[in-house]
């Protein structure tokens, strides 16, 4: 299979994951349409999910749950911080680019 049909059916597989995060009193994290967990420790914990990695930081974070069969994940601990990065490169070509202009 040429690459491009194999990326386009990849992105596409990804773009049917339900990606979901509910948050409860900052000291709990459900995620679904997790693919992978990359890293974790006390205090952060790194996600690839269909929406692009996901990290959870706080302290005395643990996973509760693990399925990366259902994509499902359970965090507890206190959760200070959540943020997302995008996995797909920019339309502007990234930052070498933008330095280099």
């Amino acid at each position: 299979m040429p690459y491009d049909e194999k990326y386009r059916e990849e992105k596409h597989r990804a773009a049917e994951i339900a990606h979901n995060l509910i948050i409860e009193s900052r000291g709990r994290a459900s995620v679904s349409g997790v693919t992978d967990v990359e890293s974790f420790d006390e205090n952060e914990i790194i996600m690839a999910t269909a929406m692009g990695t996901l990290f959870l930081r706080g302290s005395e974070l643990r996973i509760e749950k693990l399925s990366l069969d259902t994509g499902d994940v359970a965090v507890e601990g206190s959760i200070d911080k959540i943020e997302y990065e995008d996995s797909h490169p920019s339309r502007d070509g990234g930052f070498l680019r933008r330095l280099f202009r």
